[in-house]
């Protein structure tokens, strides 16, 4: 059993003016603990899965990754299972750094949706967009549950614990 270590925990942010502020505030909050919680990850503990489901700490990331590219900024994603595995090529700080540049890529789109009940822009104006309120929700749903299974995977590598 690895021996524990405490990493400085961040609470959520506690104040915002409009609640687009409120959203991105916990969206970018989550943002910045799962990236925390993968970068500094030992390999090639970071690839190995501890979990049945196969389910790896650098492959959450890289799957979170292609959610907010696909969100976001409307990339076509084919084959979702595929996302949850990390190129082999790529380091911890690769990825993470693929997931930093793909959240500003999305925040870049955010920026400039004044309207949250709007749909989200797509390319090419392709249709069945969903609205900007409704994928900053889900958003942080889905980094929030991604960022508990990190905690667990993280501690499991190396006994890190919190945010």
């Amino acid at each position: 059993m690895p021996t524990a270590r405490r990493r400085g925990d961040t609470p959520p942010p506690r104040a915002a003016n409009s609640e687009a502020d409120v959203l991105r505030g916990f969206l970018d909050y989550l943002r910045v603990s799962i990236a925390a919680k993968v970068e500094g990850a030992p390999e090639p503990q970071v690839r190995t899965s501890a979990v049945s489901s196969g389910t790896t700490l650098l492959g959450l990331l890289s799957h979170l990754t292609a959610v907010e590219s696909a969100m976001f900024t409307g990339e076509q994603v084919t084959d979702w299972q595929a996302t949850l595995r990390a190129p082999a090529g790529e380091s911890v700080a690769d990825v993470v750094a693929r997931y930093r540049a793909a959240v500003g890529r999305a925040n870049d789109v955010l920026d400039a949706c004044a309207d949250l009940g709007a749909p989200l822009p797509r390319p090419g104006g392709s249709g069945g967009a969903p609205s900007v309120r409704w994928a900053l929700t889900h958003m942080i749903e889905e980094t929030g549950r991604h960022a508990g299974h990190a905690d667990i995977l993280r501690e499991l590598i190396d006994g890190s614990t919190g945010r």
